[in-house]
């Protein structure tokens, strides 16, 4: 069965058919709609719902509480159950850059702990890929498959690019990178990709929270932040299950050091019981919220398993945060039961 979507305060209207997205049926009748992800996890294509309703076949993504908390639904994965009025998903312009498939070859191999390895690559001759503190490149696979891992380097050291990837048990890709792969193989890959970066105009103080190689993506903005002399208060908590599991833990150490305006707080979940640990332990958004109880004027940036973005939402939301302030990278890994879905990392 088919709807009829209409844009309020418009005569636009189009028709979407039976297990259509509302995203794909405009995009089919020429209708610029932004999207970036189309999997439901950054909320690029959220518009409010004014009349009718929608229902998610697919399931709840990691962006869809986000959305929800503002009243609005993501429409790469929204199905209409009715005839529905929707507001057009106007947003800021976003900086972009056209991405763009590169050949690559692995320079180094770093093993970082016991189930995470940083791999540089780099891109032929002078070729440089440009990009924003935080986005994702991804790898290209035979079959048209893909794997997403984010760029741990700033814009400005891009000599080599710096992935860190976690062993995923039964994942084809991550088995290869720590199984088979040596410096000088050829990889090919698409980007930048992806809407997750430091917003720099900002006058707001930031709060990062990063669980895993999500640390990743925030060490990239961090050290791009550094770099810019921007002077913003900057809380990092990074979230790990063991203290060995603090793959990189002696860098934000070094820069709570060096940085006045930085401060860093590691958590560990499941402490191990013979190793001494001064530290924070439990859920490392409930450390944060420990020691920011009310998250009004923050711009908060989050990066890990959709478990710890999921869990973190709707608390942050509820102690004060402002949606529009919140910038998140959900990780989803992939094995080999699940060929076609992107992975970051």
């Amino acid at each position: 069965m088919s709807y009829c979507v209409r844009i309020d305060n418009t005569e636009l209207e189009f028709t979407v058919n039976a297990e259509e997205s509302i995203l794909d049926a405009a995009l089919r009748e020429g209708l610029a709609f932004p999207f970036n992800c189309r999997s439901g996890t950054c909320g690029t294509c959220a518009a409010k719902v004014i009349e009718g309703e929608v229902a998610y076949p697919e399931g709840r993504t990691s962006a869809l509480p986000a959305a929800e908390a503002l009243g609005k639904a993501l429409l790469c994965q929204a199905q209409p159950l009715t005839d529905l009025v929707i507001e057009f998903p106007r947003r800021p312009p976003e900086p972009f850059i056209e991405p763009r498939q590169l050949p690559c070859r692995v320079a180094r191999i770093e093993d970082l702990c016991h189930d995470v390895r940083r791999l540089y690559l780099r891109t032929p001759g002078v070729e440089r890929l440009e990009l924003f503190a935080g986005q994702y490149i991804d790898i290209l696979l035979q079959g048209g498959r893909r794997r997403s891992f984010s760029l741990a380097n700033p814009p400005h050291d891009n000599e080599l690019l710096e992935l860190h990837i976690r062993r995923i048990p039964e994942g084809e890709f991550t088995s290869y990178v720590f199984d088979e792969i040596e410096p000088e193989t050829l990889l090919r890959f698409e980007g930048p990709l992806g809407n997750f970066y430091l917003r720099e105009n900002s006058p707001n103080p930031i709060l990062m929270m990063g669980g895993s190689t999500g640390f990743a993506p925030l060490k990239g903005m961090l050290e791009h932040a550094f770099h810019a002399g921007i002077e913003r208060p900057i809380h990092l908590y990074w979230g790990a299950r063991t203290r060995g599991d603090l793959y990189l833990d002696e860098l934000p150490q070094r820069w709570a050091q060096e940085h006045e305006n930085f401060q860093y707080t590691p958590v560990l979940s499941e402490p191990e019981a013979d190793v001494d640990w001064p530290g924070k332990t439990g859920w490392v958004h409930s450390a944060l919220l420990d020691d920011y109880p009310d998250l009004d004027d923050f711009d908060v940036y989050m990066s890990g398993p959709p478990a710890m973005i999921e869990a973190a939402l709707d608390e942050f939301i509820a102690h004060g945060l402002d949606p529009e302030h919140l910038y998140y990278d959900s990780f989803e890994y992939a094995a080999d039961s699940q060929p076609d879905d992107n992975t970051e990392a």
